[in-house]
């Protein structure tokens, strides 16, 4: 075979292989058009919950681009957000597992997305599938341990198996106590350990929340709505225990209740729910506290209750009026 003709031999395979190449880029650039049509198209119908639609979507846009891992993503959360937890059906159990696989496969792609980790450690979760589920949240605090919302995350997790287990309740309260180790400085830790007691069941544990809003007085003196919750703390000890506690303790508590509300309406005299507690202070504890002055007590907790009302009126016309902003309705 001569030179030239191993040249031209050679050309032709060049100008088929550009041309192949072309053919091929322009497919390729085709499906992942067609991908993210039909992924926007998905997330439009998953912002407006029609999961169903969502998920069509959402597959269509896979097969067009197999690699497109928010598109797992959201296959997952669709799924996970038509399944009902508790319902043992051959239905819903195929969504558990379709939002399992789809999370999975979203997660094999992005093994550091920390959103990822969370929708597959929530999808556990509402499985009841504990195990799976903590190596998950845990996972989230392990990626990144300096992130303070990572710990709520996690005691959120344990918290919802608090009332089960005492040993997850522990591990709960762990979790708060660490965000506040890491950043003591931050009332905010404070806030939630204060929360997390308050919601225990059947009792709230009222003295250790207590000291955990006391902390929050300490840092932010000049917040109203700290004192707030300070005296709703004592007011709920006091209402819900006055069948147990000795009168001396009640009177203590009682009063410490009042100083914190009167305390809050000096700082910020336009939060209604302060008036109602203090109504209820008045017309549920120091009148009977104080029988031989119960009609004295009422008429005190009338005055504050009157002093909700109106300023309740005020805060409702606002909170309307800033709704019909939002919705454009006033121009």
């Amino acid at each position: 075979m001569s030179r030239r003709t191993i040249h031209a031999a050679l050309l032709v395979i060049l100008i088929a292989g550009l041309v192949f190449s072309t053919v091929g880029c322009e497919k390729l650039k085709v499906s992942r058009l067609q991908a993210n049509h039909h992924f926007t198209s998905a997330n439009h119908h998953f912002t407006e919950q029609k999961f169903r639609l969502a998920i069509e979507e959402y597959e269509r846009a896979l097969h067009y681009n197999p690699e497109l891992v928010q598109a797992y993503r959201f296959l997952g959360e669709s799924y996970t957000s038509l399944y009902k937890p508790g319902l043992d059906s051959d239905a819903n159990n195929e969504r558990a597992q379709k939002a399992l696989d789809a999370l999975t496969k979203a997660l094999e792609i992005d093994p550091n997305n920390k959103q990822i980790v969370h929708s597959l450690g929530d999808m556990y979760d509402k499985m009841r599938n504990f195990e799976e589920a903590e190596k998950l949240f845990m996972r989230i605090l392990e990626q990144e341990p300096t992130n303070m919302s990572n710990y709520y995350v996690v005691a959120g997790f344990y918290k919802r198996y608090a009332a089960e287990d005492n040993d997850l309740k522990g591990r709960a309260e762990k979790m708060y106590l660490r965000r506040i180790e890491t950043d003591p400085n931050n009332p905010e830790g404070y806030s939630y350990l204060a929360q997390f007691y308050d919601e225990q069941t059947p009792l709230p544990e009222f003295d250790k929340a207590f000291a955990a809003h006391k902390m929050r007085t300490e840092m932010e003196p000049e917040n109203p709505l700290v004192w707030y919750t300070l005296g709703v703390n004592r007011f709920q000890k006091a209402y819900r225990l006055q069948n147990v506690l000795p009168k001396a303790d009640r009177i203590k508590i009682a009063d410490a209740s009042e100083a914190a509300l009167l305390k809050s309406m000096e700082l910020d005299n336009a939060h209604a729910f302060t008036y109602a507690y203090i109504n209820m202070l008045y017309r549920n504890v120091h009148s009977r506290l104080y029988p031989e002055r119960e009609q004295s007590f009422t008429q005190r907790a009338d005055t504050w209750l009157e002093r909700y009302r109106e300023v309740r009126k005020r805060e409702m016309e606002r909170e309307k009026l800033e709704r019909e902003l939002q919705r454009g309705e006033i121009h």
